[in-house]
């Protein structure tokens, strides 16, 4: 999950991304914030300590998900990575966490993957993440 997306999209683009997001969490009933990106989130715990920053490493948990359920990733044990190295969508919900944090968010391809195409992960997949934040340095 070190990859910056680059890819830009029109406007009709982002706002089928965004109408496919909102599908998903009215047929789900489920709670998300939404963000000027598109990122869609709910902070399940609120954690301890400061804001988690750019410059900062975290050991975190997650599971991911296509919309559809299919899963596309899970990490069971912490592993750690440093918060710019991120996607920008993972960026952006962990400088809104602290340490102990538990998020859920949607990641439209524009804050994910873009374009790219992974193993198992298609070209402009909105993604689905169960994340927790074990530590913060």
């Amino acid at each position: 999950f070190l990859f910056v997306s680059c890819s830009t999209y029109s406007e009709q683009e982002i706002q089928d991304f965004d109408s496919q997001i909102s599908a998903y969490i009215k047929k789900n009933n489920v709670r998300f914030d939404k963000s000027s990106s598109g990122l869609r989130y709910f902070i399940s715990k609120n954690g301890e300590g400061k804001f988690i920053q750019y410059t900062d490493s975290v050991s975190i948990t997650y599971s991911g998900f296509l919309l559809n359920g299919k899963c596309i990733d899970f990490q069971k044990v912490p592993v750690k990575f440093a918060v710019r190295d991120l996607i920008a969508g993972w960026k952006e919900v962990l400088i809104m966490c602290k340490k102990g944090s538990e998020v859920q968010m949607i990641l439209p391809p524009s804050i994910a993957y873009g374009d790219h195409k992974l193993d198992n992960i298609p070209q402009n997949s909105i993604l689905k993440f169960d994340m927790k934040v074990w530590d913060v340095k």
